[in-house]
């Protein structure tokens, strides 16, 4: 495998000339927008670079991108994915799913792609509906979600993905939402990371599920409620960074973390955590973290990496046919066979 050569783009470079048909208002514009603002930064090469989906409305993502593109079935491009990367290591592979395709009839090919650490950026748009099909719930709709499928209000307990995703034996694990100025940074840490990098991506659904991540995600008082990690910082939020979250000692009732005041800006002696990329124990307890008496964690929660497995595979490719010279005639040949020699039979 080759390290990729940065390349010079803009980002008309990453723009299609299909129309994009979305909804308008749809928050898929703006992480499309995102991402064709990330690749020129990352040195990204359109001509090495493939944009593989599922089946929903993130899914359309491959057609508005200038690169190699595939349009799989539902649920899953993850197992295309990984296809492609075995077949051609040296591809740079973008996946696009949702929150119905990625955990619902997808969820076992996404847990596979992550536990085995094939190096790609996975990003899961989550409006906790299902957009394409006419607003049934998805499997991270909320309880109480009405919709076509749930009229009386869901009773289901809703997936959290990037729970999921660490359970899965994920080894880089983020959030951003699709409006924020912060996202572009998000993908170009998930980009840097050698492995399976997931990246959950909040979304609003203009149609079925109208500002559901408001309470987070408006932009008025937007400091009070957003957690942004960085790692070797210490976890401070607010406008004034007077708000912290701190670690509780063998607290097996709550989440083990709890909010506290950070005065004159003493952020240690209120005994506010630093953020370290590297502990996924932490990282289970930020992405658990519920919204309310918590902000909500945004950022990189989780970033350790680890051998891939293309790079595994191609190790025992190599083993395997090392001092062995190539020959399809033997191969053929091998085990049972017979020779027809073309006589024609004597006739009866």
């Amino acid at each position: 495998m080759n390290a990729p050569v940065k390349i010079e783009t803009s980002l008309k470079d990453w723009e299609t000339d299909q129309e994009v048909r979305w909804c308008p208002g749809c928050g898929d514009y703006a992480i499309l927008k995102a991402v064709q603002r990330t690749l020129p930064q990352i040195g990204a090469d359109p001509a090495n670079t493939v944009f593989i989906s599922g089946i929903g409305c993130s899914s359309r993502f491959p057609y508005y991108m200038e690169t190699y593109g595939f349009h799989t079935i539902h649920g899953r491009a993850p197992a295309v994915a990984t296809g492609v990367k075995l077949a051609n290591p040296d591809l740079d592979i973008w996946l696009v799913t949702g929150d119905g395709d990625g955990l619902s009839i997808g969820g076992n090919h996404m847990m596979h792609v992550l536990r085995r650490n094939v190096d790609m950026q996975i990003m899961l748009f989550n409006n906790e509906i299902y957009g394409l099909t006419k607003g049934q719930a998805s499997p991270t709709s909320r309880e109480g979600t009405r919709s076509p499928s749930s009229p009386l209000g869901s009773v289901d307990h809703p997936a959290n993905p990037c729970a999921f995703a660490l359970g899965s034996g994920a080894r880089f694990v983020a959030r951003g939402f699709d409006v924020s100025k912060k996202l572009p940074e998000v993908l170009i840490a998930a980009h840097a990371h050698k492995g399976a990098a997931f990246i959950e991506i909040f979304q609003n659904c203009i149609v079925y599920n109208k500002d559901v991540f408001d309470d987070f995600a408006a932009p008025k008082g937007a400091e009070e409620r957003q957690l942004w990690l960085e790692n070797g910082e210490p976890m401070l939020f607010g406008s004034e960074k007077t708000g912290g979250v701190r670690g509780l000692a063998l607290d097996p009732a709550g989440p083990g973390l709890n909010v506290v005041t950070v005065e004159a800006g003493d952020w240690q002696a209120a005994g506010v955590l630093v953020h370290d990329v590297t502990n996924r124990a932490i990282a289970h307890m930020l992405a658990e973290l519920p919204f309310g008496p918590f902000p909500m964690a945004l950022g990189v929660l989780y970033d350790d990496p680890r051998p891939t497995f293309e790079a595994a595979v191609a190790e025992e490719r190599r083993r395997a046919s090392e001092g062995k010279v190539a020959s399809l005639a033997k191969l053929l040949a091998k085990g049972q066979t017979w020779t027809v020699d073309g006589t024609a039979p004597d006739p009866i």
